[in-house]
C-alpha cells in the first residue's frame, strides 16, 4: 500500500517493494524487509532535514516546484539504504522539492529497466538513477531523457553521452582506488604476491575501472599474480553471494596475500574460514564500514598479515547526483563538478589519513566515512 508521510518539507509517497535483506547480529547482515528499513529512512530523514531546514537553501536549489524519482538496480545492502538515506537527507535540502519516490530494482535487470520507466509514467521531473546492469539501462535512461524528464545516471557508467541519453552522468575516478589499492600493496607486499579481487555484477564499470588502477601499479614490478575470476570475482555486491564465492577461494587457493574488495563489509562473513583452516588472515585492501573496522581491531593481534587499507565507500556520491538533478529541474546553480572524489579513508599501517576506527556501540552496517552522522545511520539498521 501507498504510504504518504512528510520529511521536513519533503513530502514523500512510497511504492514500497520489499526485498529481503541479509544481515546477522553481531557481523552486518539480518534477515529483515528492505520496506522496513526504507520506512526507518524517512524518520532519519526527518532528523536531518530538520537540521537543514534551519539553513540556508543551497544554490542548487531553484524556485520551481518538482518531484524526484530516485532508481536503484539492487537496493538490498546496507550500503544501499545509507547511500538512499543520503539521498533524501540530501533532497530534502531543497523546498522546491515536493515528493521523492524510490524504486529498488532487486538485482533484476528488467525490473530496474521498469522502476524507470514507471518514473516517467507517474510523471517525475527529474530522476537519479544508479544504474547497476550498465549498458542495459541505457534505452530506459534515453527514452526518460527524449520524454522531457531530467535524467541523472550516477556512479556505473550506463555509455551513451551527456545531452544525448541522458543529462548528465556523475561518476568518479574508481581508477583512482585502484592505484592507491595498488600502491599500498607495494609498501605492505614488497616482494609480492597473489592478488585475489572482488567486485559487483559481471563487467561493471566500477569493477573494471579499479582492477584497471590495480594492475597499473603492480603489473610493472612482475611480482604479482591475480588469481580467482578475472577481471574480478563476481559477487552482485550482495553479502550471501560474497561469502559463498570468498569462501570457495579461501578453499580453492592455500596462498591468498591479499584481497581487493570494493565493498569491504561484505568480506567480514568468510574472513573466519582462513582461521578455521589453521590461515592467518591476508591483508585487505577495500573500502570502509564499521564492521570491518572491528573486525580488525578484535582479530589483528592474531594474525599478523591482517593489515587493512581502506578507501571511503561514497555514500555521498548520491548527493552529488541529487544536487545535479534538482538545479537542473529547478532552475538552480549548477553545482561546480560532475566528478565526485574517490578519498582514501583508513590506513592500520601508518594510521593517516585516519586510523582504523570502530564504533562497537553502534550497528556494523553503517559507514563512518559517510557525512550522515553515525547515529542517523544506526537508525536505518538494528543490531
Amino acid at each position: 500500500m501507498p504510504g504518504r508521510v512528510v520529511v521536513g518539507k519533503l513530502i514523500e509517497t512510497e511504492g514500497r517493494t520489499c526485498t529481503m535483506i541479509q544481515r546477522r547480529r553481531g557481523a552486518i547482515f539480518v534477515l529483515a524487509l528492505a520496506c522496513l528499513a526504507f520506512t526507518v529512512t524517512v524518520a532519519a530523514a526527518t532528523a536531518v532535514a530538520k537540521t537543514s531546514a534551519k539553513s540556508a537553501v543551497p544554490s542548487w536549489c531553484g524556485p520551481k516546484k518538482i518531484t524526484l524519482g530516485l532508481t536503484d538496480g539492487f537496493g538490498g545492502n546496507s550500503w544501499r539504504l545509507v547511500t538512499t538515506a543520503s539521498a533524501r537527507s540530501e533532497a530534502a535540502k531543497c523546498p522546491s522539492v515536493q515528493s521523492l519516490t524510490y524504486a529498488d530494482g532487486q538485482g533484476n535487470t528488467q525490473k530496474a529497466i521498469s522502476d524507470i520507466q514507471g518514473m516517467v509514467a507517474k510523471g517525475v521531473n527529474a530522476l537519479v538513477v544508479f544504474p547497476d546492469a550498465g549498458k542495459a539501462i541505457l534505452p530506459a535512461l534515453t527514452s526518460a531523457f527524449k520524454a522531457g524528464v531530467i535524467t541523472v545516471p550516477y556512479r556505473v557508467t550506463p555509455g551513451g553521452k551527456a545531452g544525448v541519453n541522458y543529462n548528465v552522468f556523475i561518476d568518479t575516478p574508481f581508477k583512482n582506488a585502484g592505484v592507491d589499492w595498488g600502491k599500498w600493496i607495494l609498501q605492505v607486499l614488497p616482494k609480492g604476491g597473489n592478488v585475489l579481487m572482488l567486485s559487483g555484477p559481471q563487467g561493471n564499470s566500477q569493477g573494471v575501472e579499479e582492477n584497471q588502477g590495480l594492475h597499473s601499479v603492480l603489473d610493472p614490478t612482475h611480482k604479482y599474480k591475480f588469481i580467482g575470476a578475472q577481471p574480478f570475482e563476481v559477487t552482485n555486491w550482495d553479502p550471501a553471494l560474497t561469502q559463498k564465492v570468498l569462501s570457495a577461494d579461501i578453499a580453492k587457493y592455500p596462498k591468498i596475500d591479499v584481497i581487493v574488495s570494493d565493498f569491504g563489509p561484505s568480506l567480514v562473513g568468510a574472513l573466519p574460514e582462513f582461521t578455521k583452516s589453521h590461515r592467518s588472515i591476508p591483508a585487505l585492501a577495500t573500502s570502509d564500514g564499521n564492521v570491518l573496522g572491528c573486525f580488525w581491531q578484535k582479530n589483528h593481534a592474531a594474525n599478523p598479515t591482517f593489515k587493512l587499507f581502506t578507501v571511503s565507500t561514497q555514500n555521498d556520491h548520491a548527493r552529488l547526483a541529487i544536487d545535479w538533478a534538482v538545479a537542473l529541474a529547478t532552475g538552480g546553480t549548477k553545482p561546480a563538478t560532475t566528478h565526485f572524489p574517490a578519498l582514501t579513508f583508513e590506513n592500520s599501517v601508518t594510521g593517516k589519513p585516519h586510523p582504523v576506527e570502530c564504533k562497537a556501540n553502534l550497528p556494523g552496517d553503517i559507514y563512518l566515512s559517510a557525512e550522515l552522522p553515525a547515529s542517523v545511520q544506526a537508525k536505518l539498521v538494528k543490531k
